[in-house]
Parts: structure tokens; sequence; C-alpha cells
């Protein structure tokens, strides 16, 4: 069997808005305060690996150092951190290095929820005639599904309640009111405040059943992580390997056909897909896992995603947030830092902000949110388009 792959350093700026720097910034930030976690410099990476939806890699590598290595640019949408921590994971387990890091960052300032799709639409002239790679008249916006994020969501969430009992607008928003909860325990939050179940609830409508408290907010921030080979990680300081967290699992899956997929997004079938490879991969279950920190961008998907990464029975996603099994002090707990919700969901970041927080939780270093005792945790992202990634986590054992 290949050897593993360790994460030995991480870091992550606080998400914001920093209209004062730039993206490579946010970036270099993010990957200098990793290299420092990880007790190395950039002259021991072989290998880098920079999520954006721009091509950075070289411009970070002008700000933190120009040392020759080979150095990716990955973009896959809100997954676009877990793919660059993917490439040099692969880059490791092939042999082609013993040390990585693997940045994502984004700068959005306040695009909106509907960015620059809406803003788009208000201003383009309306053709109604045959266009585009399938030859439609109208785009599928309001009469065959949506394109739009809110929308997409709020439909994939609708679809499950409309197939399962026990799942309807007070479920969906039992769950922005636990991650704005728990959001209040974290300092790295774009957000830390409480709401109550009625103020998530009367909140400003946007796509029902998601309320303005249900949606994730644009952000600023960047993350990075490094990563060794099992070899390299023994050559290395006691307290460097005792801190080291192992990578159980490393998958991404992308869309397989399904009968409505060009019409609405299918979030779930790749998700579910990808959960079963990475129990199998890492020989572990949803049982063993003691925290999750999985893609909320609405309250919607988080409730859909317990369903789709085995957390609950099938079909009793309802009954398990109404249990309180997802809260920080229930049976599996699920974002704890807030999730994107609340947290904060800088796009190509975000991925690499889940791995930081299970990361901390892990190490024993998460202060007043800390899942005491935690050994395995699990990180998810999905980037429509369409590509799933997860990673299962390990604490080193003593």
């Amino acid at each position: 069997m290949p050897e593993a792959v360790w994460i030995i350093g991480t870091d992550m700026v606080k998400i914001g808005r920093y209209p004062e720097r730039d993206v490579v910034d946010l970036a270099a930030d993010a990957a200098l305060g990793a290299l420092a976690d990880a007790q190395v410099t950039v002259q021991d990476l072989q290998v880098m690996a920079v999520g954006n939806m721009s091509q950075l890699a070289t411009a970070v590598q002008k700000q933190i150092g120009q040392t020759g290595i080979p150095a990716y640019n990955v973009a896959s949408a809100c997954a676009t951190g877990a793919m660059a921590v993917r490439v040099v994971h692969m880059a490791i387990k092939s042999g082609e290095a013993d040390m990585g890091l693997a940045i994502g960052v984004e700068q959005m300032g306040k695009a909106g929820l509907l960015g620059p799709a809406g803003q788009a639409r208000n201003s383009e002239k309306q053709v109604f005639a045959p266009s585009g790679r399938r030859g439609a008249v109208l785009p599928t916006e309001g009469v065959l599904g949506t394109g739009l994020m809110p929308g997409v969501f709020a439909q994939a969430g609708m679809e499950y309640a409309s197939r399962n009992d026990g799942v309807g607008f007070e479920q969906f928003a039992r769950i922005a009111e636990k991650n704005h909860a728990h959001s209040s325990l974290n300092p790295l939050a774009q957000y830390q405040k409480k709401f109550s179940l009625d103020e998530v609830m009367n909140a400003e409508m946007i796509a029902y059943p998601n309320t303005i408290l249900m949606c994730s907010p644009t952000g600023d921030s960047g993350a990075a992580v490094v990563l060794v080979s099992d070899a390299k990680l023994k050559t290395l300081d006691p307290d460097v390997q005792k801190r080291a967290v192992k990578i159980s699992a490393s998958v991404l899956t992308t869309d397989p056909w399904t009968e409505n997929g060009n019409e609405l997004p299918d979030v779930n079938t790749l998700t579910r897909a990808a959960a079963d490879q990475a129990y199998a991969m890492a020989g572990v279950g949803p049982e063993d896992l003691d925290l999750v920190e999985l893609h909320d961008c609405f309250s919607t998907a988080e409730l859909i995603h317990y369903d789709n990464l085995r957390l609950c029975e099938p079909g009793g996603a309802g009954a398990f947030i109404d249990s309180g099994a997802p809260w920080r002090d229930g049976k599996t707990p699920v974002n704890v830092s807030g999730g994107l919700v609340s947290k904060g969901h800088p796009i190509s970041a975000t991925g690499i902000i889940n791995i930081f927080e299970v990361m901390t939780h892990l190490r024993g270093e998460a202060g007043d949110r800390q899942i005491e005792g935690a050994k395995v945790g699990m990180t998810h992202v999905i980037g429509l388009g369409n590509s799933c990634g997860i990673h299962i986590l390990e604490r080193r054992a003593a």
C-alpha cells in the first residue's frame, strides 16, 4: 500500500472584508502561517497548488518564495480548495514529492447572493432566438429549473422534503439556529451572533425555504495546509510529529449522468459516491466521526447532506436535526465552526478552511469550541459544475 500522507501545518485568515489588501496578500499570509505552524520553510517544498478562480500560483510564489517547484492553478467553484489539497496529496502519494503546500484563497467583496449572474440578467437585452450549446430559446431559470445558487439549493431542499416525512421550514431553520450559535465560539468566523429559531424563520425570505439568515455571506479569506509523506514526517521534529494529522481519505468525484441534471444541478449523487469511497478508503464509518464540516452554503444544503454523507438513516435528516445530533454537544457534531452560513464562505478558500477546522479539533487546539477527545473528522465541499471533495482526517496515535 502507498504510504500515508500527513498534514503538519495549517493556517487561515479570519473571514471578513479586506479592501486594503489583495488576494495575493491573503494567500501569502495563510501560506506563511501554515509553513510556520509546520516549522518548515518554502525551501522545503517540492510541489504547490493554489486554488482560486484566477491563475495565482506564480504570483503567490513571488511573494512567499520562488524555488522552481511545480505550482498548479486549481479552480472548481466551491470545491476549489479541496481540489488543491487533492493535487498535492496525489503528488506525494505518487512519490514525486515528499512535502507540498496547498492554498485556497478568495477576495469576494460584496458580490451579493446572485453575484455576476444576477447583475448580467438585469442588463442583458432579451433575445428570443435559439442560441447556446443546446439551442435554447429561453434560459431554464424559472421554467425548468435554475442556475442561481439560492434557487438551486432551495429546490434541492424542497425536493428532499417532498419525498421524506418530518422535513419542513422549521427543520431547515433549526440548522441556521445551530450554526449561528456555533459561530459565537469561533473567533475566526465572519459573524459571531446567535439568532433564535423565530428570528431565523422571520428574517427576509430569499428563496423559500431559505431566509437570509439561512444563506452564506460573501467574504474574503485565505487558508493553507502543508502536507508530507510518512517517510518525511519521521525525519521532522518530535513536536511536529506529535501535532501531525493523517489524511485517511482524499476523494474527488464529479457528476454521473442523471435524468434531471441538465435542468437542476444534482448535489446528491456525487456526494453519496464520494462519501462511500471515503469511508471505504479510510476504513471507518459515519458512526466513527467525531465531527463533520460540510458544505452548508444554504441551510437546505446541510440538511440533505446529512443523508448524503450517511450521518442519518435514509430519509431521516429531519429527525436528525430535531434530535439535536448535529449540535456541538450531540452525537455527530456538524459545522461546529459556524458553517458557511455564519462562519462565511470565501469560495476557493472554503475547502481548506474546513480542513483547518477539523485539524484544529484533532490537535485539541480549538479552545472554547473544542470537541473533546476528537479523533476522526470529515470535511466536505461541493463545487457546482459539478465536483465533490471529501477528506477524512485522523489524529496521530500517541
